[in-house]
């Protein structure tokens, strides 16, 4: 295991409530964060940064745990934002805390390498960075599930399994031995929507639904803003509660609810998902900018253009009847059927 004993890793996740402007609400906690370190990382398609406080623990005068208590109390008071923080001696295992501690609590792992082993050997391959569920599927299938099973496997093995580069990445990973940085990154301008299931959802039908709802409303809101995104984010969450996140660049910017649909599809589809639980649904459009600079190509084709008019008329009902006066016929409430006699 890895002896990183200097450096100090914290993964914050916000929890917004479900009125508040989550975009708004994550890039005010990011000068909170800014009090506690410059060296910050934010995931806003996530709701969570990472925190290098391996220099700032001497200034702060606290210990790890002591720190996240400060900072969970001071999000909690100043921004009314619960949090869940894991902390540790890595960006991977600060994430992989994180993960494993329930919502508003705290999760550190010692420096110790004992410790570190402990924390990882149990832990599903799911959650190593750079695992996605068609990785975990295919080490799964020659008896590989867990953290400790993946770093006992020889990597001359891994290598026949993954390929060399994959399996030499992640049987170091799978032994505690992760160097990235943590980096500050500029804050792009973003907006996200989030579909969240009352329970776990298996049915591909529900999950496409909630996808056509999240672009109707994202491409909404970036028209009446008269702005336009670059670029499109989904994130899935699982009831294992890991994740995927998938990213596209567009072709164009846009602001158009079929165009970011048909994306939203594509990356979904691109999961390859096989009756996943899933209990949520994020799409963010990230690199905003103003439609004025933004240009269209010319298609010449007459159903686009029918779409768009359709598109225009309809919000302008919005306009002047309220936010819900126009819906797609797929995310109408059904009505439930007469009973006949």
């Amino acid at each position: 295991m890895s002896h990183n004993r200097a450096r100090c890793i914290m993964r914050v996740f916000f929890h917004p409530g479900p009125d508040d402007d989550a975009d708004h609400v994550f890039g005010e906690l990011m000068s909170l964060v800014e009090n506690f370190t410059p060296r910050y990382q934010p995931h806003p398609q996530d709701l969570a940064v990472d925190l290098d406080l391996t220099g700032a623990l001497r200034y702060l005068d606290r210990t790890p745990y002591e720190a996240a208590q400060v900072l969970a109390l001071r999000a909690l008071a100043l921004h009314g934002v619960p949090t869940t923080i894991g902390a540790g001696n890595s960006v991977m295992i600060a994430a992989m805390a994180a993960a494993a501690t329930a919502p508003g609590r705290i999760t550190v792992i010692d420096p110790d390498p004992d410790s570190v082993e402990a924390f990882l050997r149990p832990q599903p391959t799911a959650l190593l960075p750079g695992v996605g569920p068609a990785t975990a599927r295919t080490l799964k299938t020659f008896g590989i599930r867990t953290v400790g099973e993946l770093a006992d496997t020889p990597p001359a093995t891994l290598a026949r399994i993954l390929g060399a580069s994959p399996a030499r990445e992640l049987h170091a990973l799978a032994c505690g031995i992760d160097e990235r940085p943590v980096q500050r990154e500029t804050l792009i301008r973003t907006t996200s929507s989030t579909h969240r299931f009352p329970a776990d959802e298996l049915d591909p039908a529900q999950h496409h639904r909630a996808l056509l709802g999240l672009a109707e409303e994202l491409g909404v809101r970036l028209r009446t803003a008269k702005e336009v995104c670059r670029a499109l984010t989904l994130t899935v969450r699982y009831a294992d509660r890991t994740s995927t996140t998938r990213t596209r660049t567009l072709t164009e910017a846009t602001a158009h609810s079929n165009a970011l649909a048909h994306t939203a599809r594509d990356l979904f589809a691109s999961l390859g998902l096989q009756r996943a639980r899933v209990t949520a649904i994020t799409l963010r459009a990230e690199g905003l900018t103003s439609a004025e600079h933004a240009y269209q190509q010319l298609l010449l084709d007459p159903a686009d253009d029918k779409r768009r008019r359709i598109e225009a008329a309809a919000d302008a009902a919005r306009r002047k009847f309220g936010p819900k006066a126009v819906r797609p016929a797929s995310l109408a409430r059904r009505r439930p059927s007469s009973p006949t006699g």
